[in-house]
């Protein structure tokens, strides 16, 4: 059984620091990603300034998706 996939809340006023929190947290998935081989990354925009960044099964290992909710 494998663990759940890792997620990453990101709640930000500035857009500035946007961009470097979702590269961060991105960079991070792919370090995780690496590992199991089994997991895309989906960066998911909830409302701005809010969004959540995590391993999905639901998306291919190698491929990051973008979705608004």
């Amino acid at each position: 059984m494998t663990a759940a996939p890792a997620t990453i809340d990101i709640k930000v006023t500035n857009p500035a620091a946007l961009d470097e929190q979702l590269d961060n947290a991105h960079q991070s998935l792919q370090a995780l990603a690496l590992h199991t081989r089994t997991h895309g990354i989906l960066v998911t925009r909830h409302a701005p300034g809010r969004y959540t960044v995590q391993l999905s099964d639901q998306v291919p290992y190698g491929i990051t998706q973008q979705r608004m909710l």
